[in-house]
């Protein structure tokens, strides 16, 4: 390997560390309920950091009086700020590197392409989730750009680390870990709904059953309107207990149906010799599955809850990783 191979491979992996760490602090402010602790954007309360003395957060309550300052709150969101402006740093950096060398890697180059101009629009969402008041939709998207941010240059930082499976009968098999791939990604999509909506606990502290029903009431229509408008705060959720439910509901199903497939795929790399990558996703997947039960029963502890968002990131990077090994090369 040669040294400049070496510092991008080594920049990718930083970048994919780097892109993780935003992924679980962003859930984090999220799950404290932080999102809206600095009511402008970019700044906070006015200021390049947030109002920590007692005469700056007195002038902060003035001039924004719809919302008093929470500093314990302010500095969390604040910071994820600062991380994620980081992040598009690096990935800009890591893009003209490559981009330097896009003779030699043509599929590298434009998918840090794309990883830079899907970041630009992330820090959009970013905004909009403060000025439009933690939209679900908005808040939803925002966590399906993150992920997608990850597995965008966790695929670079991979395709740079692994070589080819110099075998030709795993076809099958990568269009079933493409097709599980597509499957974990909609069901993180279905989470952040969940949490957007402030779903997660609307079954009460039941698994599997719910509010100690198998179905109870749920009304799925008012559950998946996409598009409320602007103007409301959604700080807490708006919807009644009926759309809840049928959201966590939901969440539940998409949950067996990605289980059900992902045995699937493990048996499949099983028999196929590749018993090291089936144990590696069956891991992952467990606990993923570990950390949602958790979050029902033991009443969404933000431990918890902040490392079911890794453990989503967890279960995509090992199916990607999979699935760069399978890749045929010209």
């Amino acid at each position: 390997m040669n040294p400049t191979h070496r510092i991008l491979r080594n920049l990718a992996w930083f970048a994919v560390a780097f892109a993780l760490l935003v992924i679980v602090f962003g859930a984090f402010v999220r799950l404290s309920n932080a999102g809206l602790s600095c009511p402008d954007w970019p700044t906070c309360y006015g200021k390049l950091t947030w109002p920590k003395h007692d005469h700056e957060i007195e002038a902060a309550n003035a001039a924004f009086p719809e919302r008093a300052v929470e500093s314990h709150k302010a500095w969390r969101e604040q910071v994820h700020r600062f991380l994620a402006g980081g992040l598009i740093l690096t990935t800009f950096g890591l893009a003209w590197l490559v981009w330097r060398r896009r003779r030699e890697l043509p599929t590298v180059a434009a998918v840090l392409l794309a990883a830079s101009v899907l970041i630009v629009f992330q820090a959009l969402l970013g905004m909009w989730t403060v000025t439009w008041k933690l939209k679900p939709i908005v808040v939803m998207a925002h966590l399906i750009g993150g992920v997608s941010t990850f597995c965008l240059l966790a695929y670079v930082a991979l395709r740079l680390t692994l070589p080819p499976l110099a075998r030709t009968d795993t076809a099958a098999l990568r269009r079933l870990v493409i097709a599980g791939l597509v499957l974990v990604a909609l069901q993180i999509a279905l989470g952040g709904w969940t949490s957007a909506n402030y779903a997660a606990l609307s079954c009460g502290l039941d698994f599997p059953t719910c509010a100690g029903q198998w179905w109870p009431p749920t009304d799925f229509r008012e559950a998946f309107v996409l598009w409320r408008g602007i103007g409301v705060n959604y700080e807490g959720g708006v919807l009644d207990a009926d759309a809840r439910t049928a959201i966590q509901l939901s969440h539940r199903i998409g949950a067996i149906i990605v289980l059900g497939h992902l045995l699937g795929v493990i048996a499949a790399a099983w028999r196929r010799g590749l018993g090291g990558w089936a144990v590696a996703v069956l891991a992952a997947l467990a606990l993923q599955i570990a950390l949602g039960i958790s979050n029902v029963v033991f009443g969404l502890p933000l431990p918890v809850a902040t490392l079911h968002n890794a453990g989503a990131a967890l279960l995509l990077f090992v199916l990607l990783a999979l699935l760069v090994r399978l890749r045929r090369e010209a």
